[in-house]
């Protein structure tokens, strides 16, 4: 007798079982679009620690709270705007 084959999976059907399975694990995906000023700095912080998207968006967030905890968000932002980046 021969066995009755399975459907391979396709690309969107692979993309959402990775997505379930990272839900699955507490993690959530955020998107956005990048100025040409963040684009800078986001190659720049890349080269610099080797970290991908991923690890990069994390502790981008992370630091941001931790200014925002620690009262700096109005230093960091004039910073930002003093160096046009």
């Amino acid at each position: 007798m021969t066995k009755p084959t399975t459907k391979a999976l396709s690309n969107a059907e692979k993309q959402q079982r990775y997505r379930e399975r990272q839900k699955q694990s507490g993690k959530k995906e955020l998107r956005g679009y990048l100025t040409p000023e963040a684009l800078t700095c986001y190659s720049e912080i890349q080269q610099k620690t080797d970290w991908n998207d991923s690890t990069l968006l994390s502790n981008a967030i992370r630091l941001m709270y931790a200014a925002h905890k620690c009262g700096q968000i109005g230093l960091l932002n004039s910073w930002l705007t003093e160096h046009k980046r």
